[in-house]
This record gives C-alpha cells, structure tokens and sequence, in this order.
C-alpha cells in the first residue's frame, strides 16, 4: 500500500508516475544513510560522491530469478539517462560466490557501478527484507520512495518517471 503521496512542486505527473510504477512514497523526505562499499574492482566508493545526482540504488543478488530478470532494464535506463544525471547502483548481497557476480555481471555486459555488501552491514541498515528492493534517492541526498520486488525500468512508465525527476524544476516539498 502507498503511503499519502506528497507535493511536487513543478513537477504535473510525477505523483501519477511514481504510482504507475509503484514507488511507495516516505512520508517525510529523510536523508538516506551514507555508506562506503568496494566495488568489483575492490576500489571503495561512497554513496555521497553522488549527491547533486538521482540515485536509483538496487539490492541484488545472483541467486536471485526476479534480481537478474531486471538487471537488462536497468542497464538500458543507466545508459539512456547516465549523461543527464541518473546513477544506477547496483549492491549485491551474496556473501560468498564473488566469482559468481562477476561472471553474472561480465556475461550480461552490465556497466553501471556494482558494489559488494558481503557482510550485509548496508543491506541491514536500509532494512532489506526482499531482493529486488530498490530506492530512489534524489539529487539533494533524500529518499524519494522504495520498491519492493522486479520492476521494468525501462518501461515507458519508468522512463517517464526517470525524466520528471531528472528534470531541475522538481523541487520536493512536504504538505
């Protein structure tokens, strides 16, 4: 169920947008928790290094049917929209096969930022208790909504959805 939906000042269709793609909507816009993960390459890279960007911060993992079933739509997004602003952040949450997430990431040609949460540090604090869940962080740090379970991001609903919040007149304000 979604929570009361809040005003987006500038932003004609983005309530509906959120809602076709089921974005359940926080009702009050809070800062989500920074975090320091390594990537494939083991190089560490922190949330925070993309604020003033939309973030759209998938939890994954290999075993996962519904995790990999995304992960095409989501690289389509990261490529259509990366230039403009969008920031696909894909954690995995396998604790063991790292092998497996390479070769999983490498046979599907995915390019957008993988990270590792093997010990589920980050995975616990953004309360993840199904994969897929995703949130949407905007350009100012803040959580826009969440989504529990596989969505096609790259459908014209997310796409539409993707483009009014990239769009710089959205200015986020609570009723």
């Amino acid at each position: 169920m979604l929570v009361p939906m809040q005003v987006y000042a500038g932003a004609a269709g983005l309530p509906q947008a959120l809602s076709s793609m089921k974005i359940t909507v926080p009702r009050a816009r809070l800062s989500a928790p920074d975090f320091t993960l390594p990537d494939l390459k083991l190089a560490n890279v922190r949330l925070s290094d993309y604020r003033g960007k939309l973030v759209l911060l998938n939890f994954w993992a290999s075993f996962c049917a519904p995790c990999r079933s995304e992960m095409p739509a989501l690289e389509n997004l990261w490529q259509r929209y990366r230039d403009k602003g969008l920031v696909v952040l894909a954690l995995s949450t396998d604790r063991d096969n790292l092998r497996r997430v390479e070769t999983f990431i490498k046979e599907g040609h995915y390019s957008f930022p993988i990270l590792l949460d093997t010990a589920g540090a980050v995975r616990k604090n953004y309360e993840i208790r199904a994969l897929p869940t995703s949130y949407l962080i905007g350009r100012d740090g803040k959580f826009i909504g969440r989504v529990i379970g596989g969505r096609d991001w790259d459908s014209a609903q997310g796409r539409k959805m993707i483009e009014l919040l990239l769009s710089h007149k959205i200015r986020p304000k609570i009723k």
